[in-house]
């Protein structure tokens, strides 16, 4: 089982690009690339509420479990 987030796919539904997302949370560009490309081995509870809060949806939107371990 892996932790993958939906975080391009939100950007992309939002038509929002890292910059943007950087500048409406604050949150680093370096944060939100790792997040952006699933390099990322972590994730804050801070960085969780500023990019639910942003993207308006709730945590299972933005990270899930992949049983497929993919």
């Amino acid at each position: 089982m892996i932790i993958k987030n939906n975080l391009r796919i939100l950007m992309a539904q939002h038509k929002l690009n890292i910059k943007d997302v950087h500048e409406k949370t604050g949150l680093s560009r370096t944060t939100i690339s790792k997040l952006f490309n699933e390099t990322s081995t972590t994730i804050s509870f801070e960085t969780i509420g500023k990019l639910c809060e942003l993207f308006d949806c709730e945590v299972d939107e933005l990270i899930f479990l992949d049983r497929s371990g993919k």
